[in-house]
């Protein structure tokens, strides 16, 4: 009996790794065509709202939208292999100080939970969340990593991507988002179905006023390999 238990799992743990592989490897190539994400979400909306999701190549999202993503959320994600020991080192000083444990994921660990997980915070989402991370950056660039993060956030109520999210906030495509759209956007990216990119509250107004030194200050940027 503990034998057949032990062969089961076994077994069970090869498929998962070959399944999970298999899946990583196809969106290598695949556009995302949705994530549980934006399916949890329409089960839980009372009304019948629809969603917003356009997918556009990285080619045709502007720079600015792109460099103000990584100016808010992960300003070493050119640097690191999908997790930032630094941002995770700080966090936890910090917490040691007395504040709020604030998150530390990066655009790849983001990304890794948008497409293939679910967003409760669990142990067990955070272990699949970090295997997820692994696997997406030794199989996908890091244009690649970005292309599909930008597809896939949740950019508002309802509404995932950059075509999506410039299209219902500015009124125009994600190509042609100006830097202070760029960064109103990037503003509302850790509560986007609470917070407005437009028009913005007095938070938002000062979140982007941040991004956009950090936009300055960042300097000459390509995502391009």
């Amino acid at each position: 009996m503990v034998k057949r238990m032990f062969r089961f799992l076994y077994k069970s743990i090869v498929a998962f790794i070959i399944i999970s592989i298999l899946w990583v490897l196809a969106y290598k190539w695949i556009d995302v065509p949705g994530t549980p994400l934006m399916v949890i979400r329409k089960f839980q909306s009372a009304e019948r709202i629809p969603v917003r999701h356009q997918w556009v190549p990285i080619s045709k999202i502007s720079k600015n939208l792109q460099l103000a993503v990584i100016c808010s959320e992960d300003q070493r994600f050119l640097e690191h292999h999908g997790f930032d020991k630094e941002a995770i080192q700080k966090a936890i000083a910090d917490h040691k100080t007395g504040k709020k444990l604030r998150g530390a994921s990066t655009i790849s660990q983001q990304t890794a939970k948008n497409v293939f997980l679910w967003p409760q915070r669990s142990w067990i989402r955070k272990g699949l969340e970090s295997y997820f991370t692994f696997l997406i950056e030794t199989f996908w660039s890091k244009e690649r990593i970005l292309e599909i993060y930008l597809n896939s956030i949740e950019m508002g109520d309802h509404i995932y991507g950059a075509e999506a999210a410039a299209e219902f906030w500015f009124n125009t495509s994600s190509q042609n988002l100006n830097t202070d759209e760029a960064a109103a956007i990037a503003a509302i990216l850790p509560n986007p179905r609470k917070y407005l990119a437009y028009p913005p509250s007095s938070y938002i107004q000062h979140r982007k006023k941040w991004i956009l030194l950090q936009m300055h200050n960042f300097g000459t940027f390509s995502i391009s390999e």
